[in-house]
């Protein structure tokens, strides 16, 4: 190869490489990356439990931040995790999370667990996904002993109860 040609190709994959370093930072977002620990959702502290006539019934709000502070807006999925007194947990259900593009978003999420039996103790934790796969850390835990609501009073039964006399 001559001189001149080994030149106009240098200049060719110069100027490509020039071109495409300018097209390859003149787009997407100009921030830092995020750490993987910081785009995780926050961890959800708001788990509850309640032994109602069919099961065992949960209750959590939403996270709202990602474990770096930022605001989250891709909320993708919870995980149910239930464990057994000592045993270890077990993922009992996925529920998916559709509200991402809506103006108002659902703020409390509820699970009625109907696969426990009365008198068993369970353990329950609920994992927050986002749409890209980031988990967050198990939320807080709380256990509960299966047992069946006494029944309201019946109207039929009920008893007014009678005044005492003032002294």
């Amino acid at each position: 190869m001559s001189r001149v040609g080994l030149g106009w190709a240098a200049a060719l994959l110069l100027g490509a490489t020039m071109l495409g370093g300018a097209l390859w930072t003149g787009c997407g977002v100009k921030s830092e990356p995020i750490p993987p620990q910081l785009a995780m959702p926050e961890r959800i502290v708001s788990l509850t439990a309640t032994s109602e006539k069919p099961g065992i019934f949960l209750r959590w709000d939403r996270p709202q931040r990602y474990a770096g502070g930022s605001r989250m807006r891709d909320l993708g999925s919870f995980d149910v995790m239930r464990a057994g007194p000592t045993g270890d947990f077990h993922n009992v259900a996925s529920i998916p999370v559709t509200d991402q593009q809506r103006f108002q978003q659902q703020r409390r999420f509820t699970y009625l667990d109907k696969g426990v039996k009365v008198g068993d103790t369970y353990r329950y934790q609920v994992v927050s996904e986002t749409l890209d796969h980031y988990r967050s850390a198990p939320s807080n835990e709380v256990e509960l002993k299966r047992t069946i609501p006494k029944p309201p009073p019946s109207p039929e039964h009920f008893v007014l109860p009678t005044p005492t006399p003032l002294p």
